[in-house]
């Protein structure tokens, strides 16, 4: 038993490390965020506005989800941990795309 009982804790540190890992690109995609949120509102830029307000929700629904993770099946967690890395890279992806428009002026 204690090998099964090695295994989970390998597993629960693995999880533990991948959610740090996340938590960490969210952090550093909200202070970007936060960033480009204060030079739209300089600029009243309203589009850019709205989209920051939905990228936002987005990093919501990550934490949302890493929170879920914890609850998931040994037998789903690769799937769930795949739809947060596409979720993520597609948050840092939009944020850059939002940055760029203020870099260009």
């Amino acid at each position: 038993m204690s090998t099964s009982k090695g295994a989970t804790q390998s597993q629960n540190a693995a999880l533990k490390a991948y959610e740090d890992k996340v938590r960490a690109q969210v952090r550093e995609g909200k202070a970007k965020l936060d960033q480009v949120a204060a030079m739209a509102s300089e600029k009243k830029a309203q589009v850019e506005i709205d989209a920051i307000g939905g990228l936002n929700a987005t990093r919501q629904n990550i934490e949302r989800k890493l929170e879920d993770l914890k609850k998931t099946s040994e037998a789903h967690v690769s799937r769930a941990k795949a739809d947060i890395d596409a979720e993520v890279a597609n948050f840092k992806t939009s944020i850059d795309q939002v940055a760029s428009k203020f870099k260009k002026h």
